[in-house]
């Protein structure tokens, strides 16, 4: 249990960290003021403060940013000079973010994100590299005798065009298609020697479906094939395929093919580093590139509080010439953070209930 929390705060504040540092980065690169860099949250426990007044007072130079450690392992976060209502006199209006070009603060907001998509790039790549990288055609690999899809009349090396009138494109469109399904009658269309058939196949449930370990009858194929070029092309569909798998995921929580309920928050993440870590270091690598990822897209998502909120009022300052007044702006990001804490809170009691 402790080597899982341990697992659990590097994993979650690697990629909290990572992305408040592309912020960071880009602050920096276009001369926006940021007073604090922080690892962790929560009180103080060390800060560059007092070295910084040493050197000032030695005549060299110091950096005008505080870099803090705080006192709860997980992320950390930026404090950028003019994010806020309050404008420091003492900084320069060029230096402040709300005194950049758009296309700049664009970059600053944008690449939070894009930090945490070089991450999940970069660790499928790492992981193809060491470990070899599985197949994700939609090829059916192994039909189990017997299951449903045997009795509906699929075959290995049919491959699955769509699922109820869904695209699939690779393997994980598959897998959460299949789940969507549920226990329902699925139509599967699939390519067979260059002619298209139709399938309906209804899934095993309950019991039955504990029992054999499986809902449909697809055995996969478990084999990892090695090489430079294979891993980056890889790393970039795997990659693809991630982000496609989250956006049908968010279409399908609109829609009512995925429930609320179904989300997972800390607790949650929490559980799946725990069951990763037994898999080991292929699996724990692959979930650090699905958490990554996913924690990328959901900041762009435009809505108050995220990132992407920040970048739509960007947007609007654009095309109506001038911005947002900021306690407007402000009020709206207050209010959905509020909101996002209590969907968090949600998530996390069904999360806690899902482990009893």
């Amino acid at each position: 249990m402790i080597i899982s929390i341990i697992l659990f705060i590097l994993i979650l504040g690697l990629i909290v960290l990572v992305h408040e540092f592309g912020h960071f980065i880009f602050a920096k690169m276009f001369h926006v003021h940021v007073y604090e860099f922080a690892i962790g949250m929560g009180p103080k426990l060390w800060s560059s403060e007092k070295l910084r007044e040493k050197r000032k007072k030695a005549g060299k130079k110091v950096s005008e940013t505080i870099y803090t450690i705080r006192a709860i392992p997980i992320g950390g976060f930026n404090q950028l000079a003019g994010e806020g209502l309050e404008e420091d006199k003492k900084v320069k209006k060029e230096n402040l973010l709300t005194g950049r070009p758009a296309w700049q603060r664009f970059l600053i907001l944008f690449f939070g994100a894009g930090n945490n998509f070089i991450l999940g790039i970069l660790v499928l790549f790492i992981s193809a590299i060491i470990f070899g990288s599985p197949s994700i055609s939609t090829v059916i690999p192994t039909v189990v005798a017997d299951s449903p899809m045997a009795l509906a009349g699929l075959k290995s090396g049919d491959k699955i065009l769509s699922i109820n009138g869904s695209k699939t494109k690779t393997l994980d469109d598959v897998q959460l298609y299949m789940v969507v399904a549920g226990d329902e009658e699925t139509e599967f269309k699939i390519e067979r020697d260059g002619k298209i058939y139709t399938f309906n196949v209804t899934p095993l449930s309950g019991k039955e479906k504990e029992e054999k370990g499986y809902s449909f009858g697809i055995q996969y194929n478990n084999t990892l094939e090695k090489g430079f070029v294979r891993s980056i092309k890889y790393a970039f569909v795997k990659f693809y395929s991630i982000t496609r798998q989250i956006f049908i995921t968010i279409k399908e929580l609109f829609v009512g093919g995925v429930s609320v309920k179904e989300l997972s928050g800390p607790v949650g993440i929490y559980s799946a580093v725990d069951q990763t870590r037994e898999a080991g270091i292929y699996s724990i690598l692959g979930l650090i590139a699905l958490l990554t990822v996913n924690v990328g897209i959901m900041n762009l998502i435009p809505l108050p509080a995220f990132d992407g909120g920040r970048i739509l009022f960007l947007i609007i300052e654009k095309i109506k010439g001038s911005p947002v007044k900021a306690e407007t702006e402000n009020l709206i990001h207050n209010i959905g953070f509020y909101l996002l804490i209590a969907l968090l809170i949600y998530v996390t009691i069904n999360d806690i209930i899902r482990l009893f």
